[in-house]
């Protein structure tokens, strides 16, 4: 397998699959009612642990503070509407926006109702999708596969809005490889055009909310949390698409398969018709664009989206040249069998970024980076996360010996 091509696996990973289980919610808690007390009589001596008075003096200062850890707690105990407030993170000093209980801030549904109008269903002859608005001209941010799939026969795309409006749509530029495409709604102006997060920010745990058209349900909004981080997955090839009981069998896409790398997982109900739809975070901010969804069996399934920072970089580059360049390691390499995970190298291409820096058929590849590999598809997806001339550390086995290389990646011709 070279590590700079789509690589196909087993059959389970697809855009399709089932609603999962809704997520339960907090348990509620009664409020503590206390008595006004008579005037303290002196001071006792002094017991251990703390008695029922001082945790609710605890309570009522905390909910006095708001912005702290333990005052989003104890409002989440008094207040009954979910809404989105940001806390600081004190290991990185960078705010992480989360559903909270308190009055002062965006409940969920404003949080959606932002976002809906940034968010259009795309619709063709034998197929449908969603995309996310990124001018207020008209440019939309959708999946290649959903490209492929609306536009096939030659049919016309569709576009329609949150408003219920309408207009035709054409390919500004497609990217195989990162499953991502940008089309052009046309003759529109004034559109609600997306607002970018920062998907490095994500932390596992994070709520995000999923919009878009599952099974030709437009405005659909599904919520969840972050359930993982940089996963590997493969898309697109003769995968089984699944479809609701009663609906017409959709033609295979005849797509090659692509390998994702660093794909957000999240537990919010992905469906057919979701793919190119926005996953955004408590303040409304795009993290990522829904692509695909893992699943066995039709009783659900785990959804991933494209991180919002690798989106953003392709859809650049589409709307300037059309075309987006890619990074070249030029080694092929496959899952190593033994007791060390890592890649093993098959094949150095000659005259590439590899052999350059000296790696040899039979190394094991270890780490790109600061991220372990624990198969082949991650080095392809990693590598495709990388930008012509960045220089990335890779470690490798070789001989029973751990060693470090530094590779110079090359634009992949």
């Amino acid at each position: 397998m070279d590590a700079n091509e789509p690589r196909e696996q087993g059959a389970g990973w697809s855009q399709f699959g089932a609603t999962p289980p809704a997520a339960g919610g907090f348990p509620r808690r009664d409020t503590i009612i206390m008595e006004q007390p008579p005037p303290p009589p002196p001071a006792p001596p002094k017991r251990p642990g703390l008695g029922r008075k001082a945790v609710a003096g605890l309570a009522l200062a905390a909910t006095a503070i708001g912005g702290g850890v333990v005052g989003a707690v104890v409002a989440n105990a008094f207040q009954p509407d979910p809404v989105a407030v940001t806390t600081t993170n004190t290991n990185t000093g960078t705010p992480s926006p989360v559903f909270k209980n308190t009055s002062a801030e965006l409940t969920v549904a404003e949080v959606a109702a932002k976002v809906q109008p940034s968010v259009v269903m795309i619709q063709g002859q034998t197929g449908e999708g969603s995309g996310v608005v990124l001018s207020e001209d008209g440019l939309i941010l959708t999946n290649n596969h959903v490209v492929e799939g609306a536009g096939r026969g030659g049919g016309q795309m569709t576009v329609k809005f949150s408003d219920g409006k309408t207009a035709k749509a054409s390919v500004v530029g497609t990217d195989p490889a990162t499953d991502l495409a940008v089309i052009r709604a046309e003759g529109v102006s004034g559109l609600t055009k997306a607002t970018l997060g920062n998907s490095d920010l994500l932390k596992v745990g994070d709520d995000v909310l999923a919009i878009g058209s599952p099974l030709g349900l437009d405005g659909s909004v599904t919520k969840g949390i972050v359930s993982a981080l940089d996963r590997t997955l493969t898309v697109g090839g003769d995968q089984n698409q699944q479809v609701p009981p009663g609906w017409p069998q959709q033609q295979q896409s005849g797509s090659e398969p692509t390998t994702i790398g660093g794909a957000i997982q999240t537990d919010a109900s992905i469906n057919p018709g979701n793919s190119g739809g926005a996953l955004v975070n408590a303040a409304g901010e795009l993290v990522g664009i829904n692509t695909a969804i893992a699943s066995e069996a039709a009783g659900g399934g785990v959804g991933f989206a494209i991180p919002v920072n690798t989106a953003k970089q392709v859809s650049d580059q589409l709307i300037s040249t059309g075309k987006v360049s890619h990074a070249f390691l030029g080694v092929s390499v496959t899952d190593a069998t033994g007791d060390v995970p890592g890649a093993l190298v098959r094949q150095v291409t000659a005259d590439s970024p590899a052999e350059k820096a000296g790696l040899r058929q039979g190394d094991l590849i270890t780490r790109i980076g600061d991220k372990a590999v624990d198969g082949g598809d991650n080095v392809v997806g990693q590598v495709r996360g990388f930008k012509p001339g960045q220089q990335v550390k890779i470690t490798y086995v070789r001989d029973g010996q751990t060693n470090e290389v530094t590779v110079t990646l090359q634009e992949k011709k």
